[in-house]
């Protein structure tokens, strides 16, 4: 019993090193983003315009989607702090002549680096969600951006596009890839006044170059004292005018970060129910529940180089090879997102295999080094 407690209260401190170790990484890597991202913000708004509190706004909104990108690289450096620490005060020496072994040491970081990551996705990626939407609504404002176009519900998809003379609103029940050829698809225009003065029903829409071509369509005019119904017309073919592109269209929909992960399943089956591919989604959805298991394999490779007495030397070179493994495994899975979302793997291999095969490789190579 007294061993099981002695193990337990081992187990508690390295997880509480563990925590104070990466929460002072990160409100340093928090301070120095604020830094940062505020000379970014200063280089591309006119401060004399909006003001230094609304820099400060954007800023804050702007720091924790850059701070969910690099938790990867924060965990690994928070791992590589603290078992150096703990090799220098020879605590990982006491540790090992009481009898307990390297992987058995590093239980508790790696549950705690899991749990973190669970709660990341969990709870961190809303917030970060929440702010990147409300980041791009307040930049695009400041910088007279055009704002999205383009939105996905469960009625199917909606576009809006204006000019001096008012807005059009269009719906459609699909659509094709990029939102360029609409099927079953309505027009409904408005004056400036915000009064409708038309309205377009059409079985396709295609988009030209500056115009939307409509085909077997009716019109009901809105402008008058008739009766619209009575005055509608049919013709097999129409156009109407339009500055939207296909550029436009596919920006609309924004990033996947943008989208809560609790949301993300439900969008991913509007937006293929109205057409378009959601391929990019569902890597990004895969990546996020796979982000517990990258923590934990940073942990392990940060353990991997560091676990080890600082008499032995080469200390200096063992945490350059922990850093350029961790940086390494962090690339490659930023790139085989990128080729998940391009199609030339598939989505689970390029969301889980970088973890997987990191968790293999560090498990190997402590069992080499430690217990081999």
């Amino acid at each position: 019993m007294e061993k099981a407690d002695a193990i337990m209260k081992l187990d508690f401190y390295f997880a509480k090193r563990f925590m104070s170790t990466l929460l002072g990484l990160f409100l340093l890597f928090f301070a120095f983003y604020v830094l940062l991202d505020m000379v970014e913000e200063l280089r591309q708004f006119d401060v004399n315009k909006i003001g230094f509190l609304s820099i400060l706004h954007l800023t804050a909104l702007n720091v924790p989607a850059g701070l969910y990108r690099i938790l990867p690289l924060i965990v690994i450096l928070a791992t590589i702090t603290m078992f150096l620490n703990l090799a220098r005060k020879s605590e990982l020496v006491v540790t090992r002549a009481a009898g307990r072994s390297a992987l058995r040491s590093l239980v508790a970081p790696v549950l705690v680096a899991f749990l973190l990551g669970c709660l990341a996705v969990a709870m961190f990626n809303p917030i970060v969600a929440a702010t990147t939407k409300q980041y791009e609504t307040v930049a695009s404002r400041y910088s007279e951006r055009k704002t999205s176009v383009l939105s996905i519900s469960k009625e199917g998809l909606w576009l809006r596009q204006g000019n001096e003379d008012g807005q059009i609103v269009i719906r459609a029940e699909r659509s094709n890839l990029d939102g360029t050829h609409l099927f079953a698809v309505s027009f409904v225009a408005f004056s400036n006044e915000g009064a409708p003065t038309y309205r377009v029903e059409a079985e396709s829409a295609m988009l030209t170059e500056g115009a939307w071509v409509l085909e077997n369509t009716k019109k009901w005019d809105f402008v008058g004292t008739g009766i619209p119904e009575q005055t509608a017309t049919k013709s097999p073919k129409m156009k109407i005018t339009s500055d939207l592109t296909p550029d436009q269209i596919r920006d609309s929909f924004g990033t996947p970060s943008a989208i809560p992960v609790w949301e993300l399943p439900s969008f991913i089956n509007r937006l293929e129910r109205a057409g378009f591919s959601a391929r990019q989604h569902r890597v990004w959805l895969q990546m996020e529940l796979a982000l517990p298991l990258m923590l934990s394999a940073m942990v392990m490779i940060g353990a991997g180089f560091t676990m080890r007495h600082t008499r032995f030397g080469k200390t200096g070179m063992m945490v350059l090879l922990a850093i350029l493994t961790g940086f390494t495994v962090f690339f490659i899975r930023n790139f085989s997102q990128i080729l998940g979302e391009n199609g030339q793997i598939p989505i689970m291999l390029a969301a889980w295999a970088t973890p997987i095969a990191a968790v293999l490789m560090t498990l190997g190579l402590l069992l080499h080094l430690e217990d081999g």
